[in-house]
């Protein structure tokens, strides 16, 4: 059974809550990094928590929830090897499995309902990387996170 790592804010939390509920009836097993309710959170936290998951290989892909998106693609994407993508509509979800090979879905909640972020999410979890040219691409993105890395040290 594949496996999936899901978080959310507490302006994403109900639609995180449906989203689990639609990846479990597909099948999925599911962990929740939280948060766990609608009580006021810090959303670095809870996108730190998914994001070093899916950085160190204990999950393959992961979701992010919260208000607009924007501040769990910005914190995620500061993890090597995460590839996180914030998805409005169903093309873009498409498109960055496809040329992206995308390894975290980021929803906002203010901009999708229930229904949309369902096929999002669906049309995201089936669309495999495309390879060829976009993989060249990918092997770019590697350097300059292994650039990045060592001028750190």
């Amino acid at each position: 059974m594949e496996k999936i790592i899901i978080g959310s804010d507490h302006a994403g939390f109900k639609l995180k809550e449906e989203v689990k509920k639609y990846l479990e009836k597909k099948g999925l097993r599911v962990e929740d990094a939280g948060t766990y309710s609608e009580e006021r959170c810090d959303y670095p936290r809870y996108a730190a928590a998914v994001a070093e998951k899916v950085s160190v290989g204990k999950f393959k892909r992961g979701i992010l929830i919260c208000m607009t998106g924007i501040g769990n693609s910005i914190v995620a994407n500061r993890f090597p090897g995460v590839r996180a993508s914030l998805c409005c509509n169903i093309k873009a979800a498409r498109l960055t499995r496809e040329h992206n090979d995308s390894n975290i879905l980021v929803l906002g909640a203010a901009f999708i309902d229930r229904r949309l972020a369902g096929r999002i999410v669906q049309v995201w979890l089936r669309t495999p990387f495309s390879g060829g040219r976009h993989a060249r691409r990918l092997n770019l993105i590697k350097k300059v996170e292994h650039m990045i890395r060592s001028k750190k040290r």
